[in-house]
């Protein structure tokens, strides 16, 4: 038997104010202290709210503060990325609510994952209309050239020694709107996706990431979470266990690591993380035969 492979989530806080704060943040002795989360030793750990640099010059900085990974992957997330139109209503252009997705430039608190094993793209959805997804809760209020994923939805090829497919997301909170809901239709949609590819998907998977939603607590459609869980090519080895605790409305669940159902899962977790954030690590140990 092979060593046991630790997939893990963290939504970290990554995101700053401008492009290049995050560097140079992380090479001052400002930053804060990983140990926690470097002594957790993840093989694959995908992160879900750092800042995109296209050179990924911030991302190796911070891959090397938690450990060290000789794979990193991150694209141009939609969080920050110009529409050109008022989204948001408010009359005025370039807000970071009239972005594809919530930011004040571009990359702003996007998706990254660092890896021991190499890493490739299967599939990428981030650009998909939210009009068009599956089973959509999107309106004719909204514009059409409004994009479903508000950071990404990435499937990603890790080679490790048994092959799998992770499925990423990032999904808008379901709250911070009005009456008409639309982070929380949009949350659901987001959460949603997977769901309805998982069944065309060969070989193991492992989805990972942040859902923003609690089956169980909290404001949101919780039914998606629900339905997610449920899926019979996934397993759920923390049922119930918070990942967050916020000052306003205490622990829930949001941040999610669920393994197909045809893998073993030899352990599991939520470790706190003291400093960067509110938001704990999700791990989850897999058998690798």
């Amino acid at each position: 038997m092979a060593e046991p492979l630790r997939v893990a989530t963290w939504h970290g806080d990554f995101s700053r104010k401008g492009p290049g704060l995050l560097l140079k943040e992380l090479l001052s002795d400002k930053s804060p202290d990983l140990g926690p989360v470097a002594a957790l030793s993840p093989d694959v750990l995908v992160l879900t709210d750092v800042d995109y640099d296209a050179g990924h010059v911030a991302l190796a900085a911070l891959a090397d503060r938690l450990g060290g990974y000789p794979h990193l992957f991150a694209m141009r997330p939609n969080t920050g990325m110009a529409t050109g139109l008022d989204l948001d209503g408010d009359g005025r252009l370039g807000g970071p609510r009239d972005a594809q997705g919530y930011g004040w430039f571009s990359g702003q608190g996007g998706m990254a994952i660092l890896s021991r094993y190499p890493l490739a793209l299967v599939a990428d959805h981030s650009a998909l209309p939210w009009k068009d997804a599956p089973e959509t809760l999107w309106t004719p209020q909204e514009a059409e050239i409004q994009r479903l994923s508000s950071a990404a939805h990435w499937a990603v090829r890790v080679d490790a020694p048994v092959p799998f497919a992770l499925l990423t997301l990032a999904a808008t909170p379901p709250v911070f709107d009005g009456p008409e809901d639309r982070n929380g239709r949009r949350n659901h949609d987001e959460v949603m996706l997977w769901a309805h590819h998982l069944d065309a998907m060969d070989g193991p998977v492992v989805l990972a990431g942040l859902l923003n939603l609690d089956p169980d607590r909290g404001e949101g459609l919780r039914d998606a979470a629900t339905r997610l869980l449920a899926h019979p090519r996934l397993q759920d080895p923390l049922p119930a266990l918070p990942t967050v605790d916020w000052d306003s409305v205490g622990e829930m669940r949001v941040s999610y690591v669920l393994p197909d159902a045809a893998l073993t899962v030899l352990d599991a977790g939520v470790t706190p993380v003291p400093g960067p954030g509110p938001h704990r690590v999700v791990w989850v140990d897999l058998a690798m035969p």
